[in-house]
């Protein structure tokens, strides 16, 4: 039992490399296909629209509870590599990038919530602990791309698709070799297509269900546009030199020590009041970045975004935590898998939002709108407090 995390998280963190392969390569992209400077918006919808789409598909057909959960991983990750690589080919168009980024998304739909599945069927005790290290993976791989970026600047900007290729279907064979169904993974159930609604009939989950939406409303976009608030400091103080590829490794890959944190914390604290917490401190944030992008030193600059960083995904594992614990047994990973796939919905119209806006407003207040998410989320979470008091 003891290898059995160390190899779920190593796995988690080789696959989600995937996620924002295109991200970290789309410059060079964009020059090799002439186009705008924002497609980088059009790929990472495209990643998210392919995600939403996935989860829907497995959490209606309740895939990763019918069959063997670390099967189900080990196919995505071969399919969500092949579709990455084939960015790789010469002469393709914008269309087919999409596409490909859509099409990996849907296969990441087998990995991040189908590997919270498998860590719940092992971890009843301590999930909170498990699924800290689990999310941290996803964060630590999320950010990778960018730092082997800044490692092999010297060579073609495929390399990263090689690369991280690679590293997703080594990180589904672990699963298969060395990872077998959990001890607490309960029979797998004949598709019922209402199945994944059964958890929004209870409030413990339909209170956690809602907080998470609201976290996802800020997280993906401000990972999205990390690049975009180092690049925006640097016009505005040109005397500044930042190497953005290693800074927004950095800044997105701090979620990683928050999420391990969170796991450790949540024991002592509370799952609930420390996901209050994170969300309240990166709402915030959310609120101070104008001040910051316009009127901060470098250092205070830099420090505000680690901050950021850290707070703004330190409640992801505890959601997924509160979600996972007050979802129906038998249909867990079903209900997993759709809380992700409308949280992610939800990422999208943020993007989607904050680059439709970008057009009307200055960027230094651009990233205060990301504050709606926590605060409709800890609304969310006080509702169902009062409710259970009554």
């Amino acid at each position: 039992m003891r290898k059995i995390l160390p190899i779920i998280v190593l796995s988690q963190f080789l696959c989600t490399t995937l996620w924002f392969a295109g991200n970290s390569i789309i410059g060079e992209i964009a020059n090799e296909l002439n186009l705008s400077a924002d497609f980088l918006v059009q790929v990472t919808s495209a990643i998210q629209f392919g995600f939403i789409f996935g989860t829907l598909f497995f959490a209606i057909f309740t895939i990763a509870d019918r069959f063997s959960p670390s099967l189900v991983f080990f196919v995505s990750s071969i399919l969500a590599g092949i579709f990455n690589i084939g960015m790789s080919i010469e002469s393709f168009n914008a269309t087919e990038l999409l596409a490909l980024r859509f099409l990996t998304g849907f296969f990441l739909a087998g990995i991040y919530p189908v590997g919270m599945k498998i860590a719940s069927d092992y971890f009843e005790a301590g999930l909170g602990k498990s699924l800290g290290f689990l999310v941290g993976a996803l964060v630590l791989g999320t950010a990778f791309p960018h730092l082997l970026k800044t490692f092999i600047s010297n060579f073609p900007w495929r390399y990263v698709i090689y690369v991280t290729t690679a590293l997703a279907w080594l990180g589904g064979l672990l699963i298969f070799v060395f990872v077998p169904n959990g001890p607490f993974r309960k029979k797998g159930r004949k598709i019922k297509l209402n199945a994944f609604l059964d958890g929004f009939k209870i409030p413990q989950f339909k209170a956690a269900a809602f907080g998470y939406f609201g976290h996802m409303w800020e997280l993906y976009t401000f990972w999205a546009f990390v690049p975009l608030m180092l690049k925006t400091y640097t016009t505005k103080y040109p005397e500044t030199t930042l190497n953005i590829p290693f800074w927004s490794f950095s800044i997105i890959g701090m979620g990683t020590i928050a999420c391990v944190v969170a796991g450790i914390f949540c024991l002592k604290m509370g799952t609930k009041k420390l996901a209050s917490l994170a969300l309240g401190v990166s709402g915030i944030c959310c609120l101070l970045s104008p001040f910051f992008l316009e009127n901060s030193s470098l250092l205070l600059f830099l420090i505000f975004l680690f901050v950021w960083g850290f707070s703004v995904v330190a409640d992801s594992p505890l959601f997924s935590t509160l979600v996972a614990q007050s979802a129906p047994p038998e249909s867990r990973g079903t209900s997993l898998t759709l809380v992700n796939s409308i949280g992610f919905s939800i990422t999208i119209v943020s993007i989607q939002f904050l680059d439709y806006i970008s057009k009307y407003i200055d960027t230094q207040y651009l990233f205060s709108f990301l504050a709606i998410g926590p605060a409709l989320g800890l609304w969310a979470l006080f509702l169902e407090k009062k409710t259970m008091k009554l």
